[in-house]
């Protein structure tokens, strides 16, 4: 399964409409393994890491539709972002149940959502990361899939992070 969906990824990036910002099918398949990963039993805060992941991508590709439209207005690309990341309140309306806690010692906020944040803005900032490689490198990435491979590996080492040093403050017994 997971080799098909990498196969089907790597022929869907010699098309650059969507190759940028990630094939449409490696989207919809981190859409679909969250629910899936939800019944196996994955710990709430990495699944959010990933759905922030996801609503970000979302958000990218309203970009692109936008910019396929010719929709410009100021603000336009933020506003988007933050409206995509911002549906994950659509989870609180169904089986989800909003409880606050102090997160990260920082925030007094729900960890499901702090990890959502926190995973829509390592993508976010992971694929500037990529960016900024390749113009160091003349334009051209250092090995293949280079672009996906950042972000995914930024993913997972937050995910490793999220499960292995839980985020609520009251689950550290002092």
């Amino acid at each position: 399964m997971l080799f098909s969906v990498v196969l089907l990824c790597s022929l869907l990036m010699f098309k650059s409409a969507l190759a940028n910002p990630a094939c449409a099918v490696c989207t919809i398949a981190v859409g679909a393994s969250l629910e899936i990963a939800r019944h196996l039993g994955v710990d709430d805060s990495v699944i959010g890491v990933w759905a922030g992941a996801f609503l970000a991508l979302l958000g990218f590709w309203t970009i692109k539709w936008f910019d396929k439209k010719n929709w410009h207005f100021p603000y336009r690309d933020t506003l988007l972002i933050a409206l995509s990341v911002a549906m994950i309140g659509f989870m609180y309306m169904g089986k989800m149940t909003y409880h606050s806690e102090v997160v990260g010692f920082i925030f007094y906020l729900d960890p499901f959502l702090f990890s959502v944040i926190v995973g829509a803005l390592v993508l976010i900032l992971s694929s500037n990361f990529y960016q900024w490689m390749k113009k160091k490198n003349g334009g051209h990435a250092h090995f293949p899939f280079e672009k996906v491979f950042v972000p995914v590996a930024a993913l997972a080492l937050t995910s490793a992070y999220f499960y292995y040093f839980p985020i609520c403050q009251n689950l550290y017994h002092f």
